[in-house]
């Protein structure tokens, strides 16, 4: 079940006024998920993941960064905020979800896991899940986004299509990674998981794959 939960007036700057809330309230584990940098938290994809996850038993919470707040409300495209703020709206949400540190759970897609992982060692949080690391831009290898991810201390799981162009398998393997991470590996998958049709697997099974592999993580936490 999802429930929304809509202040009458709201505040675009505060992320916690509109929040997508799936699964039990009494889960042992909450899991905070924010959206990548093109699209909001109800996508295809954040719907797809969220509700498979709900299912295996976590409770499952997404919100909307400011800036993709305004675009939900006019329609307009607007870039991304600066990295600072999209810091600070998720130090907003970990505080206003009020769930222990210890019994919670931070990450997203692709923009918002990075964003995620850049807090998650300050919030004191139990683990940290990217979907999609965008560990460099596409066609840029040598513009890597890897420097605090040798340094995090938070037990991290970070699933990764084979074919992302933002961080392949081969390209990854070379990166220097905090051993708190591990990588699990979404078959001939690209950013969103999709697979090419010639691989033989489909876009459900590839959700299915990286939805077992967070439950599995968050279930090590234990």
């Amino acid at each position: 079940m999802s429930i929304r939960r809509k202040a009458s007036n709201p505040a675009f700057d505060d992320p916690t006024a509109n929040l997508l809330v799936d699964g039990d309230e009494d889960a042992v584990r909450t899991l905070i998920l924010a959206h990548g940098a093109g699209q909001g938290p109800r996508s295809p994809f954040m719907d797809g993941i969220s509700s498979r996850l709900a299912a295996a038993g976590l409770r499952v919470v997404r919100f909307s960064f400011p800036y993709m707040a305004r675009i939900e409300d006019d329609g307009r495209r607007r870039p991304p905020d600066r990295e600072p703020a999209l810091c600070d709206a998720w130090r907003r949400v970990i505080a206003g979800v009020r769930v222990p540190a210890g019994e919670l759970v931070i990450g997203g897609k692709s923009m918002g896991g990075r964003i995620a992982s850049l807090v998650a060692d300050e919030a004191g949080v139990a683990g940290l899940v990217c979907l999609g690391c965008p560990f460099h831009p596409p066609g840029h290898p040598d513009r890597l986004k890897t420097e605090h991810l040798a340094r995090l201390r938070t037990p991290a799981l970070i699933c990764q299509g084979e074919r992302d162009p933002f961080g392949r398998r081969e390209e990854v393997a070379g990166y220097d990674l905090s051993p708190s991470i591990e990588i699990a590996w979404i078959g001939d998958g690209e950013h969103s998981f999709k697979p090419r049709q010639q691989s033989g697997r489909t876009a459900e099974q590839n959700l299915d794959q990286a939805a077992a592999a967070v439950v599995g993580f968050v279930g090590r936490l234990d």
